[in-house]
């Protein structure tokens, strides 16, 4: 909770108002013993504290949890109510899931009068059965590690091996941001989001982070996170590095590795932009590569970026992403619009980037804008993306663009080159509106851009 400390008017002297400030309250420094109970006690007092208090972790030491909070149950430690420091000195903070017997609960939850400072902490083996900042939505689940309704700073620390998981809607495997937060310099790698139900639709979102926002990720790594839902329950699994709600801002940070697996459903990108929200979803710097989005006989949308809402992309490394349906559709091997998404792409690097739908329909291995979207690209890189359809149909190796009349590409000083696809390697427009402005579309297999004299100023 952030404190003010004004100056106070304490009296008159030789006729003069006088004004003295109150001595700033000094900050509560507090060793935390290798014990559970004392990292308890010390959370509950630091709670109680009327100022801001920093809890020293016993160095690497490994605090495990195996009962929750006998007040709040779905969370491990004491809900953070107050202004709190956490210093982990590289300590862990574990639930022990080896233990059958150990209830399912998260690590921390911040409340909305919480204030935490995280530092150099593991926290590891969370599991999130409930929403706490949700309470009146029965049934979901969020921030397996941590979830915010607060205030919420993370630097230096990492979450690994935590898990959301619901009947109904699940969000936040490792991180759930509904308040004000900030990641930095911080590894967020093999947690899950789990839609586990039996109903039609369901939703697993945002494997490592998830955010209602505002929140802010830097210099960060979101690697080998997994989103997965119920088989052929027509649901959606999307956003298994991070799925935005709400302003984002992503800077200089590696999402690698991650997989959203949805068998008949919808699996959508590792970068994702969940509804169109006032909120815009701001990427600069940094890598978003070898990400999968796996969806047989189902709807494989954006292997790296899927966007619905407001997004600007700027000098991002967008490689080797895959979308994968065998049997379905895939869609959008590098990035993928959505029929209200809004992107700008600018200064950017889309490669080698792939589609593959055995018996199915394979469209824009780098870039795609099927339904309607708006995409403005600027000296972008698109060079070396593939679409595959053994048996079915594949277009669009470079950009894939349609929509009907409201659909809109407008490209400026690209480069489209060494693609390829089963018809238009470079570019394939079904529909809608493409602009080229100084762009050069060559090399690419068997053809540069189709149907013939589709795109005006591109050849072959």
């Amino acid at each position: 909770m952030s404190r003010r400390h004004v100056p106070a008017v304490i009296g008159l002297v030789a006729g003069a108002l006088v004004t003295v400030p109150v001595p700033a309250a000094h900050a509560a420094m507090v060793q935390v013993r290798c014990a559970v109970p004392d990292l308890v006690a010390a959370i509950n007092a630091a709670n109680a504290s009327p100022g801001p208090d920093t809890l020293r972790l016993a160095d690497k030491c490994t605090y495990t949890l195996t009962a929750p909070d006998p007040v709040h149950p779905g969370n491990g430690l004491p809900v953070i109510t107050g202004e709190i420091t956490i210093e982990g000195h590289g300590a862990t903070i574990r639930r022990d899931g080896r233990d059958r017997k150990v209830p399912k609960f998260r690590i921390l939850f911040v409340a909305g009068t919480g204030n935490l400072t995280l530092t150099r902490t593991t926290v590891s083996g969370g599991f999130a059965t409930d929403c706490p900042a949700f309470p009146d939505v029965p049934g979901i689940a969020c921030g397996g590690g941590i979830s915010n309704a607060g205030t919420m700073k993370v630097t230096h620390s990492r979450f690994t091996d935590n898990t959301s998981r619901s009947d109904l809607y699940a969000q936040g495997g490792g991180i759930d941001n509904p308040g004000t937060g900030s990641v930095s310099e911080t590894e967020v790698s093999g947690n899950r989001v789990v839609y586990s139900g039996t109903d039609v639709g369901g939703v697993a979102a945002g494997a490592a982070i998830a955010n209602d926002g505002p929140l802010t990720v830097t210099r960060s790594r979101l690697t080998g996170n997994t989103a997965t839902v119920t088989k052929a329950k027509e649901s959606f699994a999307f956003g298994a590095g991070i799925i935005s709600f709400a302003e984002t801002t992503v800077e200089d940070t590696t999402v690698s590795g991650n997989r959203s697996f949805a068998p008949s459903g919808f699996a959508r990108g590792a970068v994702a932009n969940g509804i169109p929200e006032p909120g815009r979803l701001t990427v600069t710097g940094g890598a978003i590569t070898r990400n999968t989005s796996d969806a047989p006989h189902g709807f494989a949308q954006g292997g790296g970026i899927a966007n619905n809402a407001l997004m600007t992309v700027t000098g991002v490394e967008i490689s080797r992403n895959r979308a994968v349906a065998h049997g379905g559709d895939a869609r959008g091997g590098g990035v993928r619009l959505g029929p209200v998404g809004a992107l700008d792409l600018t200064d950017s690097r889309i490669t080698d980037n792939t589609v593959d739908a055995p018996n199915g329909t394979a469209q824009g291995a780098g870039l795609d804008n099927p339904d309607g979207g708006a995409l403005t690209a600027r000296r972008n890189k698109v060079l070396r993306n593939t679409a595959t359809a053994k048996g079915g149909t594949a277009q669009g190796g470079g950009l894939y663009t349609a929509g009907g009349p409201d659909g809109t590409t407008t490209l400026e000083r690209n480069t489209i080159t060494h693609n390829r696809a089963g018809d238009g390697g470079g570019i394939f427009k079904a529909s809608g509106t493409l602009t080229l402005n100084g762009d050069v579309v060559r090399d690419n297999r068997p053809n540069n851009c189709s149907p013939a004299g589709a795109v005006p100023g591109c050849v072959g």
